[in-house]
């Protein structure tokens, strides 16, 4: 598969300070690739130095073969670039704006009337479509700015936090969106939110101080963390001494940690020994002591506690 998006050991400084070191990475056709870090990490900064809105202090950034700072009206042809903020023309209404941008894009005048409702439609734009921009919500006007980016039907799409101010809802239906385009398409998304990785993403980068800390497949990322293949465990407040003892006794728990939850319930999260399946060995040995278990299933946050783990460590480097 060919690398449609490439940076080639981006670095941008400001004054003194290095925002982004030398990172480094490929997205092919096909591919999502989820790009993770902390505020302040070079994420934003990387992206616009990827769509050549920043000129890198060293390295090189293409789009499907064109070179960013070379050929940049070529590259900004097959490139959908949705900033940060989202900015937009506030007297606008989504309609006009998206009618500029087609303009401005250049689309052929038999198309633009066609991509320009494909693009309202897909982001469900239909019910605001008519009304000033600086009127709609935040979550609208993050709508607004994908359809601009979807508009031209482009090869690449860079995203810097989609989802941003979407409700639960709104959130699914981009992400089915992104599955849906996907595949022939190369996609770097943005994002804090952890789930989004796991939902839509078939690859992560995560960046901390401007470097890139790690890179894989988010199955393969979890796997680093203590917390993979970990058990959720959630039961009354006056069992868990009980169960503690249970679990602990176990030969294949590593340990158990506890969090205190609503209602008197206690989840414990009962991390294995690595590399072993402990769901048949904590369901038989706490439900023959009949101990009232509200819940019992895989704990999500494997990717979240390695995300934590990388980024703080990262963080303490930096502060030594």
């Amino acid at each position: 598969m060919t690398d449609m998006i490439v940076a080639d050991h981006l670095v941008k400084d400001f004054g003194q300070k290095r925002a982004v070191d030398n990172v480094s990475l490929t997205v092919k056709r096909g591919e999502v690739l989820g790009f993770l870090g902390p505020n302040g990490a070079g994420k934003s900064t990387t992206m616009k130095m990827l769509t050549g809105f920043l000129r890198p202090s060293a390295g090189r950034a293409s789009i499907a073969g064109y070179d960013v700072a070379t050929a940049a009206m070529s590259a900004r042809k097959v490139l959908g670039y949705l900033p940060e903020g989202a900015p937009l023309y506030p007297d606008m209404t989504p309609w006009s704006l998206l009618h500029f941008c087609a303009e401005v894009r250049n689309l052929p005048s038999d198309l633009r009337q066609k991509r320009i409702i494909e693009s309202i439609e897909r982001t469900n734009l239909q019910s605001v479509v008519m009304q000033p921009i600086d009127t709609l919500s935040k979550g609208f006007k993050r709508r607004v700015g994908l359809a601009q980016a979807l508009l031209h039907d482009p090869e690449v799409l860079i995203l810097d936090e989609p989802t941003d101010g979407l409700d639960p809802n709104q959130k699914h239906e981009v992400r089915e969106l992104i599955r849906e385009i996907a595949p022939n398409k190369a996609i770097i998304i943005s994002t804090h939110i952890l789930e989004e990785v796991d939902a839509i993403c078939s690859r992560a980068v995560i960046i901390a101080d401007g470097k890139v800390i790690a890179d894989g497949a988010p199955g393969q990322l979890a796997e680093r963390s203590p917390l993979f293949n970990a058990l959720s465990v959630v039961l009354p407040n006056e069992k868990v001494s009980q169960a503690l003892s249970i679990l602990e006794a176990q030969d294949q728990v590593q340990e158990v940690r506890s969090q205190t939850l609503a209602d008197g319930l206690i989840k414990l999260i009962v991390v294995p020994v690595r590399g072993k399946l402990i769901l048949s060995i904590v369901t038989n040995c706490l439900s023959e002591e009949k101990l009232d278990i509200v819940s019992i299933r895989p704990e999500a946050t494997a990717l979240e506690d390695l995300f934590r783990q990388l980024t703080v460590s990262s963080d303490k480097r930096e502060a030594a």
